[in-house]
């Protein structure tokens, strides 16, 4: 079996391209002859990016002594594992073919080496490097159930370039964003996107033109007029449309914890815009992410207890902690299991205690603190539900309805639309967090979240307007469903690319499925509260334009 050395030439080429070495944390430029630092990282298998393990699992030669790098929060929680390498390089100095070291690999070793070929292993290697040259030099034959006698060895070339590490790869930033093809793509996914959601803009303009305006002008002309005719479809419903829904507290939990995520969400476009994230260094994002999600958790809690206590709710304690679990907790069961497996498994995507118990105190002191202070602002705000029509003390009886009109059918046809904007979009994005495509189109990605937003709000309207017109008065959580829907239609699409994609194996599908369970149920969250919102705003207008006791 050929292949052992293209594994060690890899190696040997991270270390002999280095063009220009910088020290960013002493601002120190080297010198010829200073030592150059070099770390080994981590090796998995290519088609699972989330199974790595450090590089010093697989039987390579070890300096003495082995010193691990100091990392930082977003380091750790990219799972990088940096270590020192027994490689001697010194700046702009070549070395002809040098042995780092003779082995006797065992069977087992061996075994370990020609699984990593199978699988496609890839090693990261290298602190401030630049390019990277991979040639064939030894080939070594690995034949299974045998032992092996082999020397590591490693050369050293120096070329020259003006590519500066900070730009090291703007190349391939540039090679995915500008590529013909590939912004053809985009451009005709968002002009179609465009043209969709003018012809539902046009739809809502027709509904109202033809029906709502005339019906509101009935009810506002002459009043009794009005009370002559039978009222019928939504007009009938004016005593119980704004009638609270069932588990309120549920309810506005939901609505508080959207509302934060969608904040959130166009907080992180906005920094995606201002250029802050660099695709080849994902500890920054997940850094970002999880300190911007803590500072929103005030927003959170705001918003959910005082649309709590418009609806007139009382245990505001239990509202809170449903707004911090609603969320929150499926995707802190998800860690847990998901680290616990990671550990198990010797994974450099597990988190260490010093990291777990980090993001334990910016939880605890900031945003536990923020969540409870919201809520409290949430509490003494005093803010009145806003329905321009009283509701009954009876509740009206519901007729039966057609199956089309039941929830999951109008959930499946709300969710639809909105996924058809963002499919072009999420392969790329699937590829840039769950592979190693380069993704920057953060100015393409705001437009089509933006045309999703205004696509759930149009459809949820709409739907909400063909329910009251059946006379079914129910309409607050089958506004926040219908509009959500569109996240479970992206958890559908996670097994097309599951499939479609390399992944395989225990390990890499609990990671793929466990987190992107989370990131769906936080995007049912956001588009449902955006369905809700809309809804609301779109009811209390039509009632509120015609004379009702």
């Amino acid at each position: 079996m050929k292949g052992f050395v293209d594994i060690l030439a890899v190696t040997v080429i991270f270390t002999s391209i280095s063009s220009q070495v910088k020290s960013d944390a002493s601002k120190h430029i080297y010198q010829k002859g200073d030592p150059v630092p070099l770390y080994a990282n981590w090796a998995g298998p290519y088609g699972n990016p989330s199974e790595t393990y450090p590089y010093y699992s697989l039987p390579f030669c070890q300096p003495d002594p082995l010193k691990q790098k100091k990392q930082s929060i977003g380091e750790v929680l990219n799972g990088d594992h940096l270590a020192s390498s027994p490689y001697k390089i010194d700046f702009r100095m070549e070395h002809e073919l040098q042995v780092v070291c003779g082995k006797n690999l065992t069977r087992h070793e061996v075994s370990l080496f020609r699984t990593a070929i199978e699988q496609d292993y890839l090693w990261e290697i290298g602190d401030h490097v630049i390019g990277i040259l991979a040639m064939n030099t030894h080939p070594a034959e690995l034949a299974d159930g045998k032992e092996v006698d082999l020397n590591f060895t490693y050369a050293i070339m120096w070329q020259e370039t003006n590519i500066t590490f900070d730009k090291r790869m703007d190349e391939y930033i540039d090679i995915s964003r500008h590529l013909p093809h590939n912004i053809k793509i985009h451009h005709v996914a968002i002009s179609n996107s465009l043209w969709t959601v003018l012809i539902l803009f046009g739809c809502l303009v027709v509904l109202y033109v033809r029906v709502l305006r005339k019906d509101i002008y009935e009810y506002a002309s002459d009043q009794e007029s009005a009370r002559d005719h039978e009222e019928t479809g939504w007009k009938i419903l004016h005593a119980d449309v704004f009638r609270y829904p069932k588990y309120k507290s549920l309810f506005a939990a939901a609505i508080g914890s959207g509302t934060q995520l969608l904040i959130l969400s166009m907080l992180i476009l906005v920094l995606g815009l201002t250029g802050l994230f660099h695709p080849y260094d994902r500890g920054v994002y997940k850094t970002a992410l999880i300190i911007s999600y803590a500072i929103t958790c005030g927003v959170a809690g705001f918003f959910a207890v005082s649309f709590y206590h418009q609806l007139e709710g009382t245990d505001w304690m239990r509202n809170v902690f449903l707004t911090g679990c609603i969320f929150g907790g499926p995707l802190f069961l998800s860690f847990c299991v998901l680290n616990a497996v990671a550990t198990i498994y010797g994974l450099t995507v597990a988190l260490p205690i010093g990291g777990i118990v980090v993001i334990f105190l910016l939880w605890m002191c900031l945003a536990l603190p923020l969540l409870l202070l919201g809520a409290f602002f949430g509490k003494v705000t005093d803010w009145h539900f806003q329905a321009p029509c009283h509701t009954s003390n009876c509740p009206r009886e519901i007729p039966a309805l057609h199956w089309y009109r039941g929830a999951l059918p109008q959930m499946a046809l709300a969710g639809f639309l909105p996924f058809v904007f963002i499919f072009i979009e999420l392969y790329d994005i699937f590829d840039a967090v769950w592979g190693y495509r380069v993704y920057n189109l953060y100015g393409i990605l705001c437009i089509v979240v933006v045309l999703v937003i205004i696509a759930t709000a149009f459809v949820s309207v709409g739907l909400t307007y063909f329910q009251l017109a059946a006379e079914d008065h129910q309409w607050w959580w089958r506004s926040f469903l219908c509009g959500g829907s569109t996240g479970l239609y992206i958890f559908g699409y996670c097994f097309y690319y599951y499939f479609k994609s390399q992944m395989r194996g225990f390990i890499q599908t609990s990671f793929f499925f466990g987190y992107m369970a989370c990131i769906c149920n936080g995007i049912f969250l956001m588009l449902g509260t955006v369905g809700f919102r809309a809804s609301l705003l779109f009811i209390r207008y039509i009632y509120g334009s015609i004379k009702c006791d």
